[in-house]
């Protein structure tokens, strides 16, 4: 069978519907790219499907659960028989109309996933790469690619669709002189995306300059952006060029943009209209040819509308935008992010870690990820210095996670000999972490009429999240109620 990146094309499909939509689907999809000898099975029963389970081992089961029906009419009960006689595949669940209690429902019966009809095979194959990694198969569904740069582009990490686009854009980019405007929440890349347009650029031989407006004092802003003429004011001891002279024929990179003084706004623009710059203390004005990038982790329409950021200034920079996603909008690039962080450090620090297990996999794709790819460095590197060994398991990760947050607490630590009648009355009252979740959610959902989709987006979570949220809040009530 093909390889791509070490990672087979599964060798074998089974789809169960009906009619012959999907498998007709599934298969033009595969042998695309695959070969016409990737097998995909079809049948149109139950009793077919269990059939062919027993007589063959399968890597991927889809199933319309309508198709079901001569199992058991319970939809529930007749995907569990389907389930226990395929231990080993990754099973993906489809039906009409969709609805959340149908998606725990396949799930409570061993589905990996539950989608609603129509949908792609390109949708159902990029999601079973990312089961793929959750559970441990460490296959690769969708076709491998031929461009030699889907693994590492310039100091980023990711094969996800959603990475490929800003790959062709820092492409297309890259060789203009206009400003480009990048914005993405803080630990998304932005200086990695800046970097990587200066390499790619013509003036990859110049310099590359960063400057963070938001770690430079405003009194000391412009001389680190302008430069200084000798004995401009008591200290100026000698002619000293700025940040944009040292970036001449080469890029200035302006993070945190936004945190730029408004006077300064206006000194920047007109920079950009005349592409000259004043040192601090000198009048005659100096010539550059300097490509101008920068980045923020705000809203620029929002600083705007608040007086914070000047719109001619906006509109001189965002040229030519670029939005890096979240890390959890591009959840198949989770893995291969910790992979690599692993194996840096562990070169860096002489430790023989080599990968991670399985439970430790399935919580990583599972986690939010607010600090994105940072939070995701700064957790593997802890680990790595703090434990030994060849995978790193989940204990690893809840004791990185507890000496993470008892660096962060800012609190005293209550003296508990001492009662105290308030703490113990808010403690009372305060609900479980995972209750308090449940509540999110839940709201989110009777917002947006049980629709999950929406539901999902609203709260900037996947999907497929919220239904296994479900299914341990499940687990946890049942507990509570045995407890009790």
């Amino acid at each position: 069978m093909p390889v791509a990146n070490g990672l087979s094309c599964p060798t074998q499909v089974l789809v169960i519907d009906r009619d012959n939509l999907v498998q007709n689907e599934c298969f033009a999809h595969l042998s695309k790219d695959w070969g016409d000898d990737v097998p995909c099975a079809h049948v149109t029963s139950g009793r077919a499907a269990l059939c062919a389970l027993k007589a063959n081992e399968f890597d991927i089961v889809i199933c319309d659960l309508d198709t079901l029906c001569d199992l058991d009419p319970n939809a529930e009960a007749a995907l569990l028989r389907i389930t226990s006689q395929a231990p080993g595949a990754l099973v993906l669940a489809l039906s009409d109309g969709g609805s959340v209690s149908m998606a725990v429902a396949a799930m409570r019966s061993g589905a990996h996933d539950y989608f609603a009809k129509p949908v792609s095979a390109a949708t159902m194959f990029e999601r079973l790469d990312e089961l793929s990694v959750r559970h441990g198969k460490r296959r690769q569904f969708t076709p491998p690619k031929s461009n030699g740069e889907n693994v590492d582009f310039e100091g980023f990490v990711g094969t996800s669709a959603e990475m490929q686009v800003i790959y062709e854009q820092i492409g297309r980019i890259a060789p203009s002189a206009a400003p480009v405007f990048i914005t993405g929440e803080s630990g998304t890349g932005k200086e990695v995306c800046a970097e990587a347009l200066h390499a790619r650029s013509p003036r990859k031989e110049g310099r590359f300059i960063a400057i963070n407006c938001g770690a430079i004092p405003r009194d000391l802003m412009e001389t680190e952006l302008f430069g200084v003429a000798k004995g401009a004011f008591t200290g100026a001891m000698e002619d000293r060029e700025g940040a944009a002279e040292i970036a001449n024929g080469g890029t200035l990179f302006l993070d945190e943009i936004g945190e730029l003084d408004l006077s300064l706004q206006a000194k920047l623009l007109r920079f950009l209209q005349t592409r000259s710059i004043n040192r601090v203390g000198e009048a005659l004005p100096r010539e550059l040819d300097v490509r101008i990038i920068c980045a923020t982790n705000r809203n620029p329409m929002q600083m705007i509308a608040e007086k914070q950021f000047r719109e001619d200034l906006f509109y001189r920079l965002h040229v030519l935008p670029i939005h890096l996603p979240p890390l959890r909008q591009r959840p198949a690039d989770i893995m291969p992010i910790a992979e690599k962080f692993l194996t840096q450090y562990a070169q860096e620090e002489g430790k023989q870690f080599i990968g991670f297990d399985r439970e430790t996999a399935d919580q990583f794709m599972d986690r939010e990820w607010p600090g994105n790819v940072r939070q995701i460095q700064n957790l593997i590197r802890r680990i790595v210095v703090m434990h030994d060994g060849e995978l790193v398991t989940s204990r690893m990760v809840r004791l990185a996670d507890v000496e993470a947050n008892a660096a962060m607490a800012v609190a005293p630590v209550p003296n508990t000999h001492i009662p105290n009648r308030h703490a113990q009355s808010v403690g009372e009252q305060m609900l479980p972490l995972w209750k308090q979740e449940q509540k999110i959610i839940e709201d989110a959902l009777a917002a947006f009429g049980g629709n999950i989709s929406q539901a999902a987006a609203a709260l900037e979570i996947s999907p497929s999240t919220i239904y296994r949220k479900k299914l341990s809040w499940e687990k946890l009530e049942a507990q509570e109620r045995s407890a009790a």
